[in-house]
Formats: C-alpha cells, sequence, structure tokens
C-alpha cells in the first residue's frame, strides 16, 4: 500500500488543494527521505519559490509538476500527504513540511520512514531512477494483450511475481493483482508463459476493471491508507479475496484461502482459481 488506485486519488485530491500555491519553506525532520539530491540543504534551498503548476502519476509515484523542478515522490507503506492550517502542529511521524506563502501547510507523514522524495530539473525525471524504466500503464488506452504476450513469452516466473514487477506493469501491488487474477480465474502461482491467449485477454481485461472500480471507489483502505483530505476509501467493501483468508467466496462459496506466492501472502479461491 499504496498503489495505483491510491496514489491516483491522493493525486486528485492535492491538485484541487495545492494548484498555484507557492512554497515559502521547507522544513525537513528525517532527511533520509530525501534521495536527489543528496544534500537536503539543497533541496530545501532548490524548493523556496517554487509554485505547485501541475500533479500527475506515474505507476505508484506522484509527479509534483513545479515552477523549475519536478519532485517525485514515493509513499511506499504508509506515506500519507495532507493539507492543513497555518498553526497545525506535527506530530512525530510528520517528516516533511512544506510551508506555502499563504499560510497553508503541506505535511508529509510516514510512520515506518520507506517513502522517497526526488527532486529534479523538469524533463531530467525520465532520464534517471526511480522513474527511468517503468512499465506501461494499465490504464492508458494502448495496454493491450500484446504488452503481456512479450512480458510472458520468455519468462519462467509465476504470473503474480511478474505482475508485482513495476518493469512489466505499473501501479499494481499485492491487493490489486490478488484481485486481477481472481477475476479473470487464474491461480497465482501460474507459470506467467504457461498463459493460452484467452487467459491472457482476461486478465487485461481483469486488471482494467479492477483498477478502474478501485480509483472510482477513492481505493481500499484496508490497513492505514486515507487520501489527502484524510478520508478512506471504499474499494475494500469490493474486494473478493484479498484479506479475506476463511470467507466464503462471492461467487462460488468456496472457501477463500491465503498461501505465500513472490514472498507476499496471497488470497485466491482454490474453485474459481484452479491451477
Amino acid at each position: 500500500m499504496p498503489e495505483l488506485p491510491e496514489v491516483e486519488t491522493v493525486k486528485e485530491t492535492l491538485k484541487h488543494l495545492i494548484i498555484g500555491k507557492t512554497i515559502e519553506e521547507t522544513i525537513i525532520h528525517w532527511p533520509k527521505i530525501i534521495k536527489e539530491p543528496g544534500d537536503s540543504s539543497l533541496f530545501q534551498a532548490k524548493l523556496v519559490g517554487q509554485t505547485f503548476q501541475n500533479i500527475e502519476r506515474r505507476g505508484k509515484f506522484i509527479r509534483f509538476i513545479l515552477s523549475e523542478y519536478v519532485l517525485v515522490s514515493h509513499l511506499r507503506m504508509e506515506g500519507r500527504y495532507s493539507v492543513e492550517t497555518e498553526d497545525a502542529m506535527p506530530d512525530k511521524h510528520t517528516h516533511v513540511i512544506f510551508q506555502l506563502t499563504d499560510g497553508v501547510q503541506l505535511f508529509y507523514r510516514d510512520v515506518r520512514k520507506f517513502g522517497t522524495m526526488h527532486l529534479f530539473l523538469k524533463g531530467k525525471e525520465w532520464e534517471n531512477p526511480p522513474l527511468a524504466h517503468l512499465g506501461p500503464e494499465p490504464l492508458d488506452s494502448d495496454f493491450n494483450e500484446e504488452l503481456l504476450q512479450q512480458a510472458f513469452a520468455h519468462t519462467e516466473r509465476i504470473i503474480k511475481a511478474v505482475l508485482l514487477d513495476q518493469h512489466v506493469l505499473v501501479g499494481l501491488g499485492n491487493i490489486y493483482v490478488d484481485e486481477s487474477l481472481f477475476r479473470a480465474g487464474i491461480h497465482p502461482k501460474r507459470v506467467a508463459k504457461s498463459l493460452s491467449d484467452d487467459e491472457i485477454e482476461r486478465l487485461v481485461e481483469s486488471i482494467r476493471i479492477t483498477l478502474s472500480e478501485a480509483v472510482e471507489k477513492g481505493g481500499s483502505s484496508v490497513r492505514t491508507y486515507l487520501n489527502g483530505q484524510g478520508r478512506m476509501g471504499m474499494f475494500q467493501h469490493s474486494l473478493f479475496v484479498y484479506d479475506r483468508k476463511g470467507k466464503q467466496c462471492k461467487q462460488c462459496e468456496a472457501f477463500i484461502e491465503k498461501i505465500k506466492v513472490a514472498g507476499r501472502g496471497t488470497h485466491y479461491c482454490p474453485v474459481c482459481q484452479r491451477r
């Protein structure tokens, strides 16, 4: 967490709250979050006077488009942005504060401190990690069966591991891989290259539908996710398998099972997703 739908929701929420606002000062309480430039004081200096012009998403990354720079942010497990009033006091988990010229504050809070921030001159973000070499966007119009057929053709990896690989396809994590595989009727331990053309076609459609529905419902608040206004997502109420171990399948009434696949806890229906 968060995955594509949650990051998309955060992006859209923040766009309505900070576009057009200018950074007066940046306060950093945990410098290790700042990855580029390596000197956090240089990061602070470069941001002075920068105005938020737009906010975009690439995979699980948020791109804050500023006057001269692009700030690339990854929330990792529990990173969270919130827009606060001038007199709001940060708690011990608030590690970066962007103070804006109109008195508003943008807080970055991260209990586990796993999140990252990279600052690049505009255009340079595509040439460097973490955005360089990412896979296609699953909600783009040009995402199709051919892309997955090429990715699956020469690999012995199991399907779940391939779908979690951000170099193959961006935005999917544990929740939405499990949900997409269920909708497509594919067992998470299938070897990727063993999938037929019909199965790949079903999988592409399942990924599109799952992510689109999750975006529409503001993402899944399975653990700690909240959007930029502190609101929960609602897609967790529509999950078929994820986090439903021991509960009956909504399609066949078999009991959902949980196993370890690709190092991740994985939920599936043993009847609807026969291996």
